[in-house]
């Protein structure tokens, strides 16, 4: 396969400065403020109305802030998509159905500056199989693959994703994020927001995390769950005579942040884990099969959004 390298940049890749928008009373981007450099693989997150389809919207000029700028390698998004330095998979839009999808390629290729030969796209989305297929005859995932090819019909310097996996199987969401890799290795910027908080945590080197418009962490994975604080202790109790636990005694242990009760099977988020074993061990509770570990991106996640609700309510 053809590999062209981006081209060299003195200047960041994407820049959001003190942007805001809002549509009537809603603000879905309240001053946000980020750079992105080349060569980086960021997943953006945040639950639903945290502002990422806008600010996906703002980075690809696809409408303008009501104030603050938003630049493309020091250009505005228009100038930068029109220079070809730019590709974009998005969840809305439909495709041309009554096209083949080897027509479709090529007709993205063609629109490219700095265009690869339509057989390598077809291959590098995994789409040769059914380059005569109709498009309306598709699968939700081939569509997604579609999607892929026609925003890496040419060689791009960032390339963004909304939610790019969504109807993929697992083979193909494993092909689908080894090409990213390449294209990232290449010297080029991959966006992409996503639901899979696993993608996140296996691929990206960096996660921002909005919430409510405004970016509400941003580092390495392991960043952001340490900024989370908390820790998972799971362990199996004993249900005692009355054949069930008693949650009361559970929920009196210190610096928890959750608690779940399956059958014999306990759960806890601890802001200091080491305090909360000890105290089971002063209140009487001998857990078996007691495992600590650091919490996962999800739950990294869930417990920052969380505590930033609680904060601002």
């Amino acid at each position: 396969m053809t590999t062209t390298t981006a081209p060299p940049t003195t200047t960041s890749v994407v820049r959001f400065e003190d942007v805001h928008k809002s549509y009537g009373a809603v603000h879905a981007v309240a001053g946000l403020s980020l750079t992105l450099h080349p060569g980086e693989t960021v997943a953006l997150l945040g639950p639903n109305g945290a502002g990422k389809s806008s600010a996906l919207d703002l980075l690809l000029g696809l409408r303008n802030a009501d104030s603050g700028t938003v630049t493309l390698f020091g250009t505005s998004p228009q100038e930068a998509i029109a220079a070809g330095r730019v590709g974009a998979m998005l969840q809305s839009g439909g495709l041309m159905e009554e096209v083949r999808v080897r027509e479709l390629v090529k007709l993205a290729r063609d629109l490219h500056p700095r265009p690869y030969p339509v057989s390598e796209v077809l291959a590098r989305a995994g789409i040769t199989q059914i380059a005569d297929r109709m498009i309306n005859k598709l699968s939700g995932g081939q569509e997604q693959r579609v999607r892929f090819a026609l925003a890496t019909a040419g060689a791009n310097d960032l390339i963004v994703l909304d939610e790019p996996t969504t109807g993929m199987d697992v083979t193909a969401r494993q092909a689908f994020w080894a090409t990213m890799k390449e294209q990232a290795d290449q010297g080029r910027t991959v966006l992409f927001a996503t639901h899979y908080l696993e993608e996140a945590d296996a691929i990206a080197d960096r996660v921002l995390v909005l919430y409510k418009g405004r970016l509400l962490a941003d580092g390495t994975a392991a960043e952001i769950k340490a900024k989370a604080g908390a820790r998972r202790i799971s362990f199996d109790l004993d249900p005692g005579e009355h054949g069930a636990i008693d949650e009361n005694d559970l929920r009196e242990l210190p610096f928890l942040s959750s608690l779940s009760v399956s059958g014999t099977t306990v759960r806890i988020q601890s802001h200091d884990a080491d305090a909360t074993v000890h105290a089971l061990y002063r209140a009487g509770l001998y857990p078996n099969n007691l495992e600590v570990a650091g919490l996962g991106l999800e739950q990294a996640f869930v417990a920052l959004t969380e505590a930033e609700e609680a904060r601002t309510a």
